[in-house]
């Protein structure tokens, strides 16, 4: 095969697909990407057997063909060459490039032992808009275990239903969700666990870009796609499988009423979080007292061998006074995870979960986080 195609379409493509590549000793294959063409595009493949990625690239293509090459050296061989057009072509199992009246060859493999990426057919569909989601995705991901004995909240929950997608995380101690509204009308229900890996992923390549992000799953994987701009033809393709298993029904615990609510800035409580959390002790654990009386929340953590610190902030205090201390991590972390600068936090007790969220709710975003245990 013979491809004339620009140097920068090239190296975009490549450095998206040059993490899913997948390292094994047992199949050296997957360290590779595969280049195949296919009418007026350059096609390139990479995977690691759990997720797959394909990035379409137009190009002026002379010839069918197929071959995979080494992944990281190609990406950081084409990332260093100057921008405009490259010739690639293909003997057997080596790639020439011709850049600048330069010719490179690259080692190999004939691409007919790449593994196929397959498709998500035949299930589920649904288009949302490529930059909510991949927000959506990235303000719940993070809070996702990492367990060996409950691989089904390793995952991320996505719960398509008929007019929105629910994206949900947990590590059974905190816990985010996050509705996005879906953009073809009415979609068929179904629910399923994404990979954090895929979420990854997902985020890094879909985050900046505009468009509508077509998602089809199936009953064991499920495929993302994002279309080239001005066309039908697809861009980005990624197809993750899924993890297996029931995830908790976390609607039971969700407080409905709340005996204290407290709205206050967040920069303002956040930055007095992550100073208490400075003198916490080995649990990171730090102490809000909240007071109606006196419409503010005293911040308190100490450490025998490094000192204490203690702030008050103004804040609007409805119900009960409350004492109640949190894990500075997991708070501080929800608290980032809100895009608003007011936020709501209601509790109940000195053991019942707590829930944060925009004051104004306009975002469809809550976290909760359950609280250290009084000893």
């Amino acid at each position: 095969m013979k491809i004339t195609l620009l140097q920068e379409k090239l190296k975009e493509g490549l450095a998206a697909l040059e993490r899913a590549a997948g390292k094994s000793l047992s199949l050296p294959i997957l360290s590779n990407v595969l280049l195949k063409t296919e009418g007026n595009f350059l096609c390139i493949e990479a995977t690691d057997l759990e997720i797959g990625l394909k990035w379409w690239i137009l190009a002026k293509n002379e010839g069918e063909g197929k071959i995979a090459v080494p992944a990281q050296l190609f990406s950081h061989f084409v990332s260093l060459l100057p921008k405009g057009n490259l010739e690639i072509e293909t003997t057997d199992a080596t790639l020439r490039i011709k850049h600048n009246g330069r010719e490179t060859q690259i080692k190999g493999f004939t691409g007919e032992d790449f593994p196929i990426i397959p498709q998500a057919k035949g299930g589920v569909t649904a288009l949302i808009n490529s930059r909510l989601f991949s927000q959506g995705l990235s303000q719940v991901a993070g809070f996702s275990a990492y367990s060996s004995s409950r691989p089904e909240i390793c995952g991320v929950y996505f719960s398509l239903e008929k007019k929105q997608l629910t994206i949900a995380a947990t590590d059974s101690f905190r816990l985010g969700e996050k509705k996005v509204p879906i953009e073809n009308g009415e979609s068929e229900e179904c629910s399923f666990i994404l990979p954090q890996k895929a979420c990854r992923e997902a985020i890094s390549i879909f985050g900046e870009r505009e468009g509508q992000l077509k998602l089809e799953a199936s009953s064991n994987q499920v495929m993302f796609e994002l279309p080239m701009e001005e066309t039908d033809h697809p861009q980005i393709q990624l197809v993750s499988k899924l993890i297996e298993g029931e995830y908790p029904n976390y609607q039971e615990i969700l407080p409905k009423k709340f005996s204290t609510q407290v709205i206050f800035k967040k920069e303002e409580i956040l930055e007095q979080i992550r100073i208490a959390s400075l003198f916490g002790k080995k649990t990171n654990e730090i102490k809000l007292k909240i007071s109606s009386r006196e419409q503010k929340v005293r911040i308190f953590s100490q450490n025998p061998e490094l000192g204490e610190y203690k702030a008050d902030i103004s804040a609007q205090v409805k119900g009960q006074n409350l004492e109640i201390s949190f894990n500075s991590k997991f708070l501080s972390e929800g608290l980032s995870s809100i895009k608003g600068s007011e936020v709501f936090f209601g509790l109940n007790g000195p053991e019942g979960a707590a829930i944060i969220k925009p004051s104004d709710n306009t975002e469809n975003y809550f976290y909760i986080v359950m609280p250290i245990k009084s000893t």
